[in-house]
């Protein structure tokens, strides 16, 4: 992939040196500056909102949020693992929060977690796509990228990305469970 990337990368450069070469430079530096001033903002919301995610661990409350979200996690994955289930619920809170890359660590820990036990492939699929549709309830990362660009309405997504991404949520559920079924557990015959 990195292969292709580079190959259009090149011929992109390369139509535009032939096509404007007095352009190139300037346009150059011009993405460069931008590229930059987006990812020192977006470093600075994810900065503020992991060590968020820090200090609700250091103080157990992630503990109290796993607890909430226990019967949740509970009916949508086939797992007794307690920590498969904390990890699980932190995975949930982050991507909620618009913290995808918050909520990394945790869902690969939940991933080799369920990956161990019985109901392997029904619950890798079940924390894919809820890690894919996630519902958003403050989607940071997009808000922070528009108040970067200076929007003047940023937050005017809120409820239509809350909208879009709880209906995602459910068709990719629903699909999981539709075309992926548990286990069930196996009863001897007498």
């Amino acid at each position: 992939m990195n292969g292709i990337f580079f190959a259009i990368f090149l011929l992109c450069t390369a139509y535009f040196i032939l096509s404007d070469p007095a352009g190139f430079l300037p346009a150059l530096l011009a993405g460069g500056q931008k590229a930059a001033t987006v990812c020192l903002s977006l470093v600075a919301v994810y900065a503020v909102w992991m060590g968020l995610l820090q200090v609700m661990e250091a103080c157990g409350l992630n503990r109290r949020l796993s607890r909430g979200l226990r019967p949740v996690v509970r009916r949508l994955f086939a797992t007794d693992d307690e920590n498969a289930v904390e990890c699980l619920s932190m995975n949930l809170s982050a991507n909620m929060l618009g913290l995808s890359g918050a909520a990394t660590p945790f869902g690969i820990r939940a991933a080799e977690r369920l990956s161990a036990g019985k109901n392997a492939r029904y619950n890798q699929s079940m924390l894919f796509v809820l890690s894919a549709t996630s519902v958003q309830i403050l989607p940071t990362t997009v808000l922070g990228l528009l108040l970067s660009y200076g929007a003047q309405n940023a937050y005017s997504i809120l409820l239509p990305s809350l909208f879009a991404s709880a209906v995602s949520t459910l068709l990719g559920v629903a699909g999981v469970i539709v075309f992926i079924r548990k286990e069930k557990p196996c009863t001897a015959l007498p």
